[in-house]
């Protein structure tokens, strides 16, 4: 069972930016599952790497775009961006460390993020960026 399955309520309207969402989301349940099977401190450590490089993808397109349609809160945006890599980034050093505690926090922290960074803060630029053609 999936943690956060992809909705049609999470689209901005920009094809590559909802796959990308998509494959988050599939990294996060993928970990999930490890964890449910007592398998995460084995994978952990690839399925976090693979998360943090789809979330530096994402995030540098997703910027870009917000900078070509001069969108207002791209500052303020951006800054939400930053909080998740410096989290996750913490997550990563806590697992490489051998804590195996804190699963269940990630996984909780990482739904609860993206869930509401798709419904909230996607949907503010959505309009703004709907359509357009990825250069």
């Amino acid at each position: 069972m999936a943690i956060l399955s992809w909705s049609n309520k999470y689209s901005v309207g920009v094809k590559t930016l909802d796959d990308q969402h998509k494959g988050l989301l599939r990294v996060l349940n993928e970990l999930h599952a490890a964890m449910m099977k007592g398998e995460a401190q084995k994978i952990a450590g690839p399925l976090l790497d693979k998360l943090m490089a789809g979330a530096r993808d994402h995030f540098a397109l997703e910027e870009r775009m917000m900078s070509e349609a001069r969108y207002a809160g791209m500052a303020d945006h951006r800054a939400k961006h930053q909080e998740l890599i410096v989290k996750l980034g913490n997550f990563i050093d806590r697992s490489r460390k051998g804590d195996n505690t804190m699963y269940v926090q990630l996984l909780n922290f990482l739904r609860d993020w993206l869930n509401d960074h798709m419904l909230q803060e996607d949907q503010e630029y959505a309009p703004l960026l709907k359509g357009r053609a990825i250069r």
